[in-house]
């Protein structure tokens, strides 16, 4: 199959292409047709040109917020990879990442004869039979689901999420579609070669079939009210574990102020700096003692109650950090804390993904300068925001992908960070956060931490020992009796191989069209039938001609490679 195209076997079921026309058609009104480079089997479409479809021409400045009004037009998939890509800023440029920050996932309610439908069959009952009250009119709508008020038949008031009808098969489309061009980007241009682009995609994927199973978020509620049972300035809320479905989930309602109407804190006798500090220990403690965070941060989720303690909604999104993740990430705070960009640049890359070679001095000069301006005399004007973002800007700078995790709990922290500035102007996450990061530090290193993982280390490398002769041994007469392999797997050898293919084809070319033109000499010395003169000169006046346009395309994309 010709490399250009973008293989995709399943364009032939009728509703998946239809999709990707539409798909590919948005693109290309906003300038973006090229990422989808087939839209029909067997039929290619250059740089986005499609069929009645006109292609603008978009300033690079107009590139990215193009790009956002495509995501915005083609619907929930896409609002929610928009988002997810706005806090990777290890791989898009700045301005993509401003832009793609100011998609709104919020649509226009479907009329209630079609969520009262949806209610129904999940509760198995009419939706007076399951509630005392149920107001039609939606509190939100979103792409995925819209939200109501209603109240228990024990005069409980709560607010029902309801899945929107059809919007699963529309999401499973998109994110096959979205996996496909993935694996064509990661086979077929530099980007791809670069990042990792297939598994951002399934981790995209895993963490938005999750948001379609309200079931899954209604658990992570409930692991966020275990968590904070112990914090009076946390208020999680229950689940109605009746009234909820994959597809309807009856949670408590909460009241409140929303964060950010600081004004309205403000005139409510709420003390602020108490406000945001709340805000700031719940992030905290989310990320170094509970590894188990709420990943969809915005302002609308945190609403402060009369006490300042803080109510926190919606747990569809979520980030959980593995023990040696958490380890590393406060082995990354200490490292900035004490100004060790060596340290620090051991995490990163141990951490990071990269297909290229770091640059390591490099990394650690351009920390130091930040370090430099740390402890340089302006400390109180440095947020933890302007750190992480001048860290994952290097990332991207110098080509290395983070873990999913690691930069969704860096938007975790520098929202905060912007909330509780807002609140209370002098709140410093880096400095607020030194005694917890040192708490959590200890708690790390304590006896109680440590001897039961010396127990473990012990028995693991006891069991090692026993069995270590035996392997020893099966090595051995492996080596002896020339058994033994190794498998290297190394990725630029993809790319070289696809190089070689491409150079190895241009030969095979230029040799079968060299062949051409000397079988043509022959045929015109020695070969001289009688119908020669009628049609000989119009062959070889075909065969020339064809043989100088194959001759000049071979010359240009041989120039072309050179240059790229």
């Amino acid at each position: 199959m010709n490399s250009r195209f973008l293989p995709i076997p399943w364009l032939t079921r009728p509703a998946l292409a239809r999709r990707t026309r539409h798909i590919a058609a948005v693109l290309t009104r906003h300038g973006w047709g090229w990422l989808l480079l087939q839209v029909e089997s067997g039929r290619a479409v250059s740089r986005g040109r499609i069929p009645g479809v006109e292609r603008p021409e978009i300033s690079y400045q107009k590139q990215a917020e193009h790009l956002r009004l495509a995501m915005s037009e083609l619907g929930a998939t896409f609002i929610k990879l928009g988002q997810a890509l706005s806090s990777r800023p290890d791989i898009l440029p700045a301005e993509y990442i401003n832009e793609l920050g100011k998609l709104q996932d919020e649509v226009p309610p479907l009329p209630f004869d079609k969520i009262e439908g949806v209610i129904k069959e999940e509760l198995g009952c009419e939706v007076l039979e399951a509630y005392a009250e149920f107001d039609p009119v939606p509190i939100a709508s979103a792409s995925i689901g819209q939200v109501y008020a209603a109240k228990t038949k024990n005069d409980r008031q709560v607010v029902v999420k309801v899945r929107r009808p059809g919007v699963t098969k529309t999401i499973e489309q998109d994110l096959e579609i979205i996996a496909n061009m993935a694996e064509w980007l990661s086979l077929h241009s530099s980007i791809g070669q670069l990042y990792d682009l297939p598994s951002l995609v399934g981790e995209f994927s895993f963490r938005l079939r999750n948001e379609l199973d309200y079931v899954r978020e209604g658990r992570n509620a409930n692991i966020f009210h275990k968590n904070f049972s112990d914090d009076p300035s946390v208020h999680i809320p229950y689940v109605y574990w009746d009234l909820t479905t994959q597809k309807v989930i009856t949670l408590e309602r909460v009241s409140g102020i929303k964060i950010s109407d600081v004004e309205t804190i403000r005139k409510a006798g709420i003390n602020l700096k108490m406000v945001a500090e709340n805000s700031g220990r719940f992030t905290l403690r989310q990320l170094f003692e509970f590894g188990f965070f709420h990943a969809d941060p915005h302002p609308g989720n945190f609403f402060v109650q009369p006490d300042g303690s803080l109510a926190v909604v919606d747990y569809g999104m979520v980030g959980r950090l593995s023990n040696q993740m958490r380890s590393i990430l406060l082995r990354m705070v200490m490292a900035m804390a004490n100004g060790d960009s060596e340290s620090l640049v051991d995490e990163l890359m141990d951490i990071g993904v990269t297909r290229r070679l770091v640059n390591r001095r490099g990394l650690i000069l351009e920390l130091n300068h930040i370090f430099e301006s740390y402890v340089g005399g302006n400390a109180q004007f440095l947020t933890a925001t302007q750190v992480l973002n001048e860290i994952l800007g290097m990332a991207f700078r110098y080509g290395m992908q983070f873990p999913g995790e690691l930069t969704m709990l860096v938007r975790l922290t520098t929202i905060n960070e912007g909330i509780s500035q807002a609140l209370y102007p002098e709140f410093r996450m880096l400095d607020f956060a030194t005694p917890y990061v040192l708490k959590f530090w200890r708690k790390e290193r304590s006896p109680e931490k440590i001897i039961p993982e010396l127990a473990s280390t012990a028995l693991d490398g006891l069991e090692l020992s026993l069995s270590l002769p035996r392997r020893a041994a099966r090595l051995l007469k492996q080596m002896e009796r020339g058994q033994l392999e190794f498998n290297i797997n190394y990725e630029g050898l993809r790319q070289f191989a696809s190089q070689m293919e491409k150079m190895t084809n241009r030969l095979a070319m230029a040799i079968l069209l060299a062949a051409v033109i000397v079988a043509l000499g022959i045929v015109l010395v020695i070969y001289h039938p009688v119908t020669w003169q009628t049609f000989g000169q119009y062959l070889f006046f075909f065969a020339f001609l064809s043989s100088l346009a194959v001759g000049a395309w071979l010359l240009w994309s041989i120039w072309r490679s050179g240059k790229s």
